[in-house]
Order: structure tokens, then C-alpha cells, then sequence
């Protein structure tokens, strides 16, 4: 599969029937789609349904995964709602086993600048958690870098940095537990793209997202519109060995196919 078309789209909460037909009209091989809301919201998919997403899937080469919602906050303790948190990943991993999606997104969750200790230890030992239920289903996880949020800022989301995410992954050994690297998160932290691919390489990242920013504040910009060079990322990236698949998260589906029409120029 050449560059182009390892270049995939994040379809969020669009109805995935609708995201796949546009997809296999557009020559897009790769979706991450959402669960949380709207019509593929959890415990809407019944055997009829699945069986008909996945034989799209197989018509048109069409790899899928799923994307956990990171306002959910995986590094709960509060007691019943800790529960829930747990219940709710694993209703994504049996999902994404019924559907045989390749990857699963996961975050690492929030901290309010209190009990910042006691939010780690519970968001790492809820993603053990999950990672060994993944483990026991077929299901990769993929921890995703998450963005900096202001210093004086009350909400912190954890996994934002190199220091952060290495935590999670010296302690979770396994091949079902990589990272889904999101370049313009990196671009919003001190050791910015780089550095991430210093520190972590390619060898457990699964997914490469993809959106364009200022490095100041969290927005999606379109390529171009920002400060990332994104040739020389890609140049980075591919020359690291990677063979795996980008996700854009930017602007409208229109926008989208012209930003993978010159992402794919870059590599020509």
C-alpha cells in the first residue's frame, strides 16, 4: 500500500455505514470512528449490523478503529464511578472485537492539580486492566498523547509529554498496548514532534494523527495553516521504518482530500 493511501480520516461520530460509503467513493482505506454518541453509540449494534459493517469493510478494503472519548476520565477512583470506567473500556474492546477493528484509542485521562499521584496510579493500573482484557480479545490498544493544557489551567490531561506518556509505557509490556502519536499535541509541548520520536521511535505507535497548529493553544488547523512541517515530519516518520497508517482530524471532508492529495505530493 503506497503513502496516499495509508492516509485515513477520523469520521468521530458520523454514522460509520455513511463514513465507510464515502471513504470506498474516495479511495480511503483507513477510519477511526467514535462510540459514545449518535447512531454508533455502544449497545446499539446488533448481529445484522455488525455483520454488514464488516463485510463493507472486506468489499472495499477498509481498516477500522475505534476511538474512546478522552473527556471520560480513565484515571478515576472515586468509588462506583471507578467501576464504570472500567465497564466502559471494556464494552469498547468487545465492540471492537465484534468488529474487528485493528485499533482502539485510549487516553490516559485528567488530572484537577490535586491528587495528581493518586490519578496516575489509578489511570495505570486501569489501563493495565484494560490492556490484559485486550490481551484476552484480539484488541490492540493505542494510547494516544493528549494536549497541553495552560499552566494555571485547573483540568490537566496526562500522557501530554515524553515524561508522561514514558510512564505508561515502561510499565504496560505489551504488544497490544502502543501509541497512537498525534503530531499537533506534540507541537504544543517543549520537546515538541521530535522529541517524541526521539524518545518513544516507531515500533509500538499504530496510529500517526495528523492536524496543523501554532504550538500555543489546542486547535485543529488545516496544513498550512499553522507552524508544522509536515513534509519534513513525514520525511521523519517514513524514514524511521514506519509503515502503519495517518488519521486527519481537521476541517471538513473536502478539505481533507485536498490535504491528502498534497501530504501524498510531499511523498511523490
Amino acid at each position: 500500500m503506497d503513502f496516499k493511501d495509508r492516509i485515513g480520516n477520523d469520521s468521530g461520530g458520523t454514522r460509520l455505514e455513511d463514513a465507510l460509503e464515502w471513504a470506498a467513493a474516495n479511495g480511503i482505506h483507513f477510519l477511526d470512528f467514535s462510540a459514545d454518541l449518535g447512531p454508533n453509540v455502544l449497545g446499539s449494534w446488533d448481529d445484522e449490523r455488525v455483520t454488514a459493517v464488516k463485510a463493507a469493510c472486506r468489499e472495499h478494503d477498509i481498516h477500522i478503529g475505534l476511538h474512546t472519548l478522552s473527556g471520560v476520565n480513565v484515571a478515576e477512583f472515586s468509588p462506583y464511578l471507578s467501576d464504570a470506567v472500567d465497564l466502559y473500556l471494556r464494552a469498547y474492546i468487545n465492540l471492537a472485537e465484534s468488529l474487528a477493528c485493528e485499533w482502539t484509542i485510549v487516553h490516559g485521562g485528567l488530572h484537577f492539580s490535586s491528587n495528581v499521584d493518586q490519578r496516575f496510579e489509578a489511570s495505570l493500573a486501569r489501563l493495565q486492566r484494560a490492556t490484559d482484557y485486550a490481551e484476552n480479545h484480539g484488541v490492540r490498544l493505542l494510547l494516544e498523547n493528549l494536549n497541553f493544557e495552560p499552566d494555571d489551567a485547573e483540568v490537566h490531561y496526562m500522557a501530554h509529554n515524553i515524561e508522561e506518556c514514558k510512564r505508561y509505557f515502561d510499565a504496560i509490556q505489551s504488544p497490544n498496548f502502543g501509541m497512537a502519536f498525534t503530531v499537533n499535541h506534540a507541537n504544543l509541548v517543549p520537546e515538541g514532534i521530535d522529541g517524541f520520536l526521539d524518545a518513544f521511535g516507531i515500533d509500538r505507535t499504530g496510529e500517526v494523527r495528523l492536524a496543523d497548529n501554532n504550538g500555543d493553544k489546542e486547535v485543529h488547523l488545516l496544513p498550512g495553516e499553522g507552524n508544522i512541517d509536515f513534509p519534513a515530519v513525514f520525511r521523519r516518520i517514513e524514514g524511521m521504518g514506519y509503515t502503519g497508517h495517518y488519521s486527519m482530524a481537521f476541517g471538513n471532508l473536502e478539505q481533507r482530500i485536498q490535504a491528502r492529495d498534497e501530504f501524498a505530493g510531499y511523498m511523490g
